[in-house]
């Protein structure tokens, strides 16, 4: 069975207008720290090749484009900074599978839509996310469609809540005259029936 973590491919990197190729060591590679760069490229793809990666900071570049949704193939990452780039679209939602990330600063992008939900993107501060174009869910504020749903979720549930007990009250209220009228009526219209009604009535008053 082959190992996962050695490494054909190499990586070509330019930093400061210097390109580098990395290859062979590829398997050494654990942490890479390129921040604070001029980097304008969109994200490498290539990186997420980097399966035994555990820290990956790219962080104050001109880094643009999406998220690579391969991201989750790093599956031994631990903290994961892109912060203050230019990286638009939404967050790929095998991040949530990454169950060794501890640290995650996406803030000060482009991204947009719901944060995926599930594993260990709720359990990072707002601060992993603030400052993006139009990104919602927890732990940001709630999604406007999902705000919407829930209030109208909540509005149909009161109305049909309402429904119910006025249907309830007016089955009572039948059930109460019907029942009312078949005992009196039956009274009103039988003579017999009511001589005995009333002389039974007579009987109990003359008991007490």
């Amino acid at each position: 069975m082959p190992d996962r973590f050695a490494y054909s491919d190499s990586l070509l990197i330019t930093a400061k207008g210097l390109q580098m190729e990395y290859f062979k060591v590829l398997s050494l590679v654990t942490s890479i720290d390129l921040s604070s760069n001029n980097l304008s490229c969109d994200l490498p793809e290539e990186l997420t090749k980097l399966h035994g990666l555990h820290f990956l900071n790219l962080s104050h570049n001109f880094f643009s484009g999406k998220i690579p949704e391969s991201i989750s193939d790093m599956e031994q990452l631990e903290s994961l900074d892109l912060s203050e780039n230019n990286l638009f679209g939404t967050i790929p939602s095998g991040m949530s599978t990454l169950n060794f990330l501890s640290y995650l600063n996406l803030s000060h992008n482009n991204l947009s839509g719901k944060i995926p939900s599930g594993g260990q993107l709720q359990t990072f501060d707002q601060s992993a996310y603030n400052w993006n174009h139009d990104l919602c869910g927890s732990p940001l504020q709630n999604c406007a469609n999902e705000t919407h749903y829930s209030q109208g979720a909540n509005k149909d549930e009161g109305k049909g809540d309402w429904s119910e007990m006025l249907w309830l009250y007016i089955g009572l209220a039948m059930g109460f005259i019907t029942g009312f009228w078949m005992i009196i009526g039956t009274i009103i219209m039988k003579k017999t029936i009511r001589f005995a009604y009333f002389r039974s009535i007579d009987k109990v008053y003359d008991w007490l």
